[in-house]
């Protein structure tokens, strides 16, 4: 391990942006500065109980990502559909780095993609502003324009977790016709591992204890761009 710059965690040798075509995205905290569903419940007023069940997820406590996230929808049930806009409006901003990263990886050549254990409302705003090739995130059930506390089946699944978010990676992989070694997933909390576990290169953002622990690339200070001082250009 070695501190390349300070807040900039490296593990082994520097990795050559060149051997890389796709990148995957977490969101949240991530790209984001906001976990969406948190903001959603400040508006609602169950901030605390749903922030509560967020950081234990986050952190490993509870490793049933879709038990955490049932626990958190169903505090949520009834509320008006207007939260949402009103969170992506009011409270949605981009990490510092987020735009500067994602427009540099496109210009080496990458496809990138947004995986997220959010939702839809938000990550079409966040994939459309950072120019993502391909998007994966829950999309929440609404009834009468208000939410009903559960998420819509999709054509890959109902619930985006850890294993989907490896999935995902593994997936457009085999759609670019690229190996895992030339992807690299960058993520913040414990239902990133999976993803970051099958990429060659992982990435942690601001991240968890546990997620530093085990990514090749720690970035502990700064914006997301820091990545690219990890990387040989060459």
């Amino acid at each position: 391990m070695t501190e390349i710059a300070p807040g900039l965690i490296l593990r082994g040798p520097r990795p050559r942006l060149a051997d890389f075509r796709f990148a995957a995205f977490d969101m949240d905290s991530t790209l984001i500065a906001i976990e969406c569903i948190d903001e959603i419940a400040a508006l609602a007023g169950v901030g605390e109980q749903v922030a509560a069940i967020t950081e234990a997820a986050m952190r490993g406590e509870i490793t049933d990502f879709r038990e955490s996230l049932r626990r958190r929808l169903a505090l949520l049930a009834g509320q008006p559909e207007s939260l949402l806009e009103r969170v992506l409006q009011e409270r949605l901003r981009f990490n510092p780095g987020a735009r500067e990263l994602c427009a540099a990886l496109k210009a080496a050549g990458l496809k990138l993609g947004l995986v997220s254990g959010g939702f839809t409302h938000f990550t079409r705003f966040v994939a459309a502003e950072l120019g993502m090739d391909f998007v994966r995130a829950n999309e929440l059930e609404v009834v009468d324009g208000r939410l009903t506390g559960r998420v819509r089946r999709q054509a890959w699944g109902d619930v985006v977790d850890g294993e989907q978010k490896r999935l995902f990676l593994l997936e457009h992989c085999e759609r670019l016709g690229c190996s895992q070694q030339q992807a690299m997933a960058v993520g913040d909390g414990a239902n990133d591992l999976p993803m970051m576990g099958a990429a060659g290169l992982s990435v942690a953002f601001h991240a968890k204890p546990r997620v530093r622990e085990q990514a090749r690339v720690s970035i502990e200070s700064g914006g997301l761009e820091r990545l690219l001082e990890a990387l040989d250009a060459g």
